[in-house]
């Protein structure tokens, strides 16, 4: 158990090391605004207690925010991801449901349930997050490919993070 709080850990420190000193400096045109720490909510336990999900969700986005001075529109939009990953669990359950050592990644999982399960929530992360951004209407065409360019880059990194770190399931 400890362990496994130790991993988490140092998975957030280095995802946040790499978002705040790396992709946020990063020079690329205006639609591009890649994001690499939701990796860090989508890979926490599938059988973690909501309430606790909620508030390291909140903690993470929080310490972006510090960093990107966003003032909480990540929190905001890591609390939402954590609300809809129970419910994107239940949509893609397997027909054998969750075992208690399921872990949401792309070794346990495999990778069509881990692109579905990524896919849904990264978009809704860039979607609540690019539109309280932009807080108006009159950009609905920028920031829609504002959104589905930043969500795709996302996901590319997030793929090769999974793919570099992937490990063999232990069943």
């Amino acid at each position: 158990m400890i362990i496994d709080f130790l991993f988490q850990l140092i998975r957030f420190v280095l995802l946040v090391l790499i978002q705040v000193l790396i992709l946020n400096n990063l020079q690329l045109p205006g639609v591009f605004n890649p994001y690499i720490y939701p990796l860090f909510l989508l890979l926490l336990p599938i059988k973690m207690p909501h309430w606790l999900l909620f508030l390291v969700g909140f903690a993470a986005g929080l310490t972006i925010d510090l960093f990107s001075n966003t003032m909480g529109m990540h929190a905001a939009a890591s609390v939402l991801l954590c609300f809809m990953r129970p419910h994107v669990f239940k949509l893609i359950e397997p027909s054998g449901g969750y075992e208690q050592t399921d872990k949401p990644s792309l070794s346990y999982m495999g990778v069509r349930w881990f692109a579905t399960y990524a896919s849904i929530l990264v978009v809704i992360h860039h979607l609540f997050f690019f539109f309280i951004e932009t807080l108006e209407f009159g950009q609905v065409g920028f920031m829609l490919l504002k959104i589905m360019l930043s969500t795709l880059l996302s996901l590319v990194l997030i793929f090769l993070t999974e793919f570099f770190f992937i490990r063999r399931k232990s069943r």
